[in-house]
């Protein structure tokens, strides 16, 4: 599921963001949505979140058990 929409992302939800300096390389960082930091409804990049360890990045896909 694409993290292009802020109602679909919650705090506690398994998400993998990309961080800022992994964007050139695409790699992909898992963890736990601690919270949401993009306040607009959309955006083209996905969503920015914190995780619960405190990286930051843009939500490239959710985890769906």
């Amino acid at each position: 599921m694409s993290g292009q929409k802020r109602e679909a992302i919650k705090p506690g939800a398994t998400v993998d963001i990309v961080l800022k300096q992994d964007q050139r390389s695409g790699k992909l960082t898992r963890g736990t949505v601690k919270d949401l930091l993009t306040k607009s409804a959309s955006h083209p990049h996905g969503i920015k979140v914190r995780l619960e360890d405190g990286q930051v990045g843009r939500v490239k896909n959710i985890v769906t058990d």
